[in-house]
């Protein structure tokens, strides 16, 4: 009797799971939280603005400078025509030329040959004569056929007194006798300064330069230059 009633009250009941209803979701697990990523990536944010930071702090720490674009000889001063400005960081241990300063650097000059491309600081120059003992500048003016078309300052020139009179005189050559082949001055002279080519009489092909000689030689120099009797060929020097 107690089976048939179990049997009863389980009739009409599907042996099948009941399934739940259309539209329901099951329900999903919670998301595993990852702490260490979510700081890594914190940090990371932190050290990009830090980043930035600092590159706009060193953006307002640079400095306008001078740097050298033509080559500076003993003795010679720097301009606007022979450097520009470039901005450097500012660093109090390095004394650089300001570029607003280029005007007061008139009264000084380099003690040594700056060479282009060289940022230029308050220890490469003096107040007052910086030239070598024993050597002196003397100013030349030549003809187009008296110098290398290629000359530029910081050349190495032997210079001859090409007076075919022998009315000048070298204490170093033939025209000191009087002949008429002229003779050797200076054999190492270095170009001090030229002129720029918009400063050269481009029509007659006449060139001023100014060249650093021994004093010894200056006088014999300044007479051939006198009666436009010199001449200057390129020889090898220090950085030829």
């Amino acid at each position: 009797m107690k089976i048939q009633e179990r049997t009863g009250a389980g009739a009409g009941r599907s042996g099948v799971p009941a399934q739940p209803p259309v539209g329901d979701r099951l329900p999903t697990p919670p998301r595993e939280r990852k702490p260490a990523l979510a700081a890594l990536a914190v940090l990371l944010i932190l050290l990009g603005a830090l980043g930035a930071t600092t590159l706009v702090l060193r953006a307002g720490d640079r400095i306008e400078v001078v740097k050298v674009t033509r080559p500076i000889q003993a003795g010679q001063t720097v301009t606007g025509k022979n450097s520009t400005s470039v901005l450097v960081a500012a660093d109090d241990a390095i004394h650089y030329v300001q570029w607003d300063q280029l005007g007061a650097m008139k009264d000084y000059r380099a003690k040594a040959t700056i060479f282009p491309g060289t940022v230029v600081v308050g220890e490469m120059f003096t107040r007052g004569n910086a030239l070598p003992a024993g050597k002196a500048v003397v100013g030349v003016s030549l003809k187009d056929g008296q110098y290398p078309a290629d000359i530029q300052t910081g050349d190495t020139v032997a210079v001859y007194d090409v007076d075919t009179s022998g009315s000048t005189g070298s204490d170093k050559g033939p025209a000191a006798t009087g002949t008429s082949s002229g003779g050797l001055i200076v054999d190492g002279a270095k170009v001090n300064y030229k002129k720029d080519s918009g400063d050269a009489t481009v029509s007659t092909g006449n060139l001023s330069l100014t060249l650093l000689v021994d004093e010894s030689d200056a006088a014999a120099v300044t007479r051939a230059a006198a009666a436009g009797a010199v001449a200057i060929v390129h020889v090898p020097g220090n950085g030829d």
